[in-house]
């Protein structure tokens, strides 16, 4: 399969299928009054962790890895919420768990839980032998006071004093492609020498792999790929799911497909890490039909285990990132890999006919990644969205006062809005400065979209929908 596009029946021949684990489903919340389905796990069998093989170097890396950019605090929900300090002793519960059950690769980053991830991730880590696990940090030099070789160099040397290490298993470049697309990543890593800086520490040893994060424009991805033969990259984290494979482009033109950044890199043979596999959650709260229609086919899986099963089934990919708040969270998505059951051809299909399905919900495409936070006026931009997106997913959006559900539609829309987000921090007070647009990695048209939820909700408000 070198050097040629790998087909629909091509992945599935590379897969070998493994065993299924079935469990009975509950239904809960989480802290934001998203639904979560998730698998009653029980007591997960330890040894069942399904292992994909770093081609350089060899080592066993855990299919499922785990996201420390939503490390729970001390309230009960994510860490980037809020400024509530992050719960030291449930991370320490949460890494002992996973690496119980297999898990030894964990992703972090200088700007994850509001620059506090690295450390609480080094305290957790370090109390186990160095050789039982691998970290991956990014060089998040995003701000251009951290453009220059001193200060990118410093962030690179706190990642590993945080961390309480001496190497970085896997070390990416952050977020290429963001922002001004080529020329913001020629001032981050090249005009400023950083990039061979990285070159010789990987060369020493301090750096085991060396690669990038990919969002925004593709002519930087394609630009970095045209330069494999020189930088020899070892590891690409893309954004992959069975709604962006072949819909990332259509839900925002700036992205891509994620089948064209999959085959590009298994062309030349580069191991993929799979971020968003649940698109920030919305492939777990999707819409009730859908729900149905995942249910009917799988009825013991939960509906987030679809989307892991997908991403996990190409033989490229290395591990799959999660970002895990909660015990529940991580118990289900062990269910996913431990081991994986792995798609078959007409699951596959299955998949993407159930994403033309869902490309019918003019959902807006936020990850809940908080790159746009904080806004100087206050809005809480990601909580307005993810209202918006839940009440579309739940047929709470009325298109006239005529609909046959808009009282009930009206009240669910109002009441969550205000229960959701403080009258303060809603849309109403977006003034359109545009701040926040640049930093979003879905090139999201922040203020416009704000402005359209808050058309909306004065026209439920003045009944003249």
């Amino acid at each position: 399969m070198k050097n040629k596009d790998i087909s629909r029946r091509e992945f599935l021949k590379t897969i070998g299928v493994t065993g299924a684990v079935t469990a009975g489903l509950v239904s809960c919340s989480d802290n934001s009054g998203n639904r979560i389905l998730s698998a009653d796990t029980g007591d997960i069998s330890a040894d069942r962790m399904t292992y994909r093989t770093n081609p350089k170097t060899k080592e066993k890396v855990s299919l499922l890895g785990f996201g420390m950019m939503r490390l729970p605090s001390l309230s009960g929900r994510s860490a980037r919420e809020g400024d509530e300090e992050i719960d030291q002793e449930m991370v320490n519960s949460l890494v002992d768990y996973a690496i119980a059950h297999g898990v030894n690769y964990f992703d972090t980053s200088p700007a994850y839980c509001r620059g506090k991830s690295e450390h609480a991730t080094g305290i957790a880590l370090s109390r186990y032998d160095r050789k039982k696990y691998f970290i991956a940090t990014k060089l998040s030099n995003f701000a251009p006071e951290t453009w220059s070789y001193d200060a990118s160099v410093a962030m690179y040397r706190n990642s590993m004093k945080e961390l309480k290490v001496d190497y970085i298993d896997y070390l990416l470049l952050h977020g290429v492609g963001m922002g001004g697309g080529m020329e913001e990543y020629e001032q981050r890593y090249v005009k400023n020498g950083v990039l061979d800086f990285l070159l010789k520490e990987r060369e020493a040893g301090r750096i085991r792999n060396l690669g990038f994060s990919y969002h925004g424009d593709v002519k930087v991805f394609d630009y970095l790929l045209s330069r494999h033969d020189e930088y020899h990259w070892d590891f690409v984290q893309i954004q992959l799911n069975y709604l962006d494979w072949k819909y990332a482009k259509q839900i925002n033109p700036r992205n891509t497909d994620a089948e064209y950044l999959y085959n590009e890199l298994h062309k030349r043979n580069i191991p993929s890490v799979i971020m968003e596999p649940l698109l920030g959650g919305r492939l777990s709260n999707v819409p009730d039909n859908i729900v149905v229609r995942l249910k009917q086919r799988e009825p013991e899986k939960s509906v987030a285990s679809w989307a892991f099963r997908f991403a996990g089934s190409f033989p490229d990919v290395l591990t799959v990132l999660s970002g895990m708040t909660r015990m529940e969270h991580l118990k289900d998505n062990l269910n996913s890999y431990a081991p994986l059951k792995a798609l078959t051809q007409d699951d596959f299909k299955f998949l993407q006919e159930t994403a033309t399905q869902m490309m019918q919900f003019d959902t807006i495409p936020c990850n809940d990644c908080k790159y746009c936070m904080p806004c100087p006026y206050g809005i809480d931009i990601p909580a307005i969205l993810l209202h918006y997106n839940k009440c579309l997913n739940e047929g709470n959006i009325p298109e006239t006062s005529q609909d046959e559900t808009y009282r009930k539609a009206r009240r669910a829309f109002l009441i969550g809005y205000d229960r959701k987000v403080p009258k303060l921090r809603q849309a109403s007070h977006c003034i359109g400065c545009g701040q926040c647009s640049p930093h979003c990695p879905q090139r999201i048209d922040i203020p416009k979209e704000l402005q359209r939820i808050d058309n909306f909700a004065e026209q439920l408000k003045r009944g003249t929908l």
